[in-house]
């Protein structure tokens, strides 16, 4: 099926693109990495009046630390960009982790880490890594920069935080204030396909006690879930066998997977635990 017909802009400053959205609103849709957008296109499934280009857009394609060691991403970093990054398998083991697990080659090639958390897919990876991370979402519209925690940029399935105005223009991970751990994985019936099961495990250690600790949820829900009670369970001592498993038992308990061609409920979280328990291990013993 061929996309209903539609208007295309490609401007070349943040500026004009803005301009352009406040004058379409709604009818306008922002076009990055198009994994996503384009097959809803071709489905029809959306059908905007104006696509608007921001890949001519300068200094959205970094992923670079800041004076305080904070990690940012913009707009048009590439998932490839990642799955390649020296300065990820160096700071950021988690989003190291879940880079390469990100669809298939060809879009890694094109598919952007800020296109996916603005698509909201309830089945997408890096909103759980992002959300596990403690990250958050700066975007920019006529009245300046704001910037929207990870927990608060999904609002359901395929929707998010932003206005019609407004342009995702990074994804922001703080600095971790320990030594940073944790992974993710996903069970997926092929190479490439969504996410029957995802889980994001990201903590911090100072010695052997856990500082901070997040897990985040993918598949098992009509929205990414943080298993905040699992994250907190963790804080404050080591990583034993007893905590894990409390930890793990927590996050399935948080999961509200449904049973579908998938796999059933029971099913799910049952892979949920098995993964919180798997990822905490691997720190553990990469720690050791």
């Amino acid at each position: 099926m061929y996309p209903s017909r539609f208007r295309y802009e490609a401007p070349r400053s943040l500026a004009e693109a803005l301009d352009l959205l406040h004058q379409h609103g709604d009818e306008a849709k922002v076009l990055a990495g198009g994994q996503s957008l384009v097959p809803l296109l071709k489905l029809r499934f959306a059908s905007p009046g104006l696509l608007v280009d921001i890949n001519n857009l300068p200094g959205l394609a970094h992923h670079e630390l800041d004076a305080s060691g904070a990690l940012h991403v913009g707009a048009l970093c590439r998932h490839a960009d990642l799955e390649r990054s020296a300065l990820l398998k160096r700071t950021q083991p988690t989003m190291a982790a879940a880079a390469p697990l990100i669809a298939d080659p060809i879009v890694r090639n094109r598919g952007t880490l800020v296109g996916s958390l603005c698509h909201a897919d309830p089945q997408g990876d890096w909103a759980a890594v992002v959300l596990a991370l403690g990250g958050s979402v700066v975007a920019a519209g006529p009245g300046g920069r704001r910037t929207i925690p990870a927990r608060e940029f999904v609002t359901g399935p395929f929707q998010n935080a932003l206005a019609s105005d407004e342009i995702a223009v990074e994804a922001v991970i703080p600095a971790p204030r320990g030594i940073p751990g944790g992974g993710y994985l996903k069970l997926e019936r092929r190479v490439g396909d969504f996410a029957t099961v995802g889980v994001a495990v990201a903590i911090e250690t100072t010695g052997e006690t856990v500082t901070r600790a997040g897990i985040a949820l993918t598949g098992v829900g009509g929205s990414t879930i943080e298993a905040v009670e699992a994250g907190h369970a963790l804080v404050g001592g080591p990583l034993t066998e007893e905590s894990v498993e409390h930890a793990a038992e927590l996050a399935a308990g948080a999961a509200r997977p449904k049973s579908d061609h998938r796999g059933t409920a029971e099913f799910k979280r049952h892979m949920v635990r098995t993964f919180v328990v798997r990822a905490l291990g691997r720190t553990s013993e990469r720690a050791a």
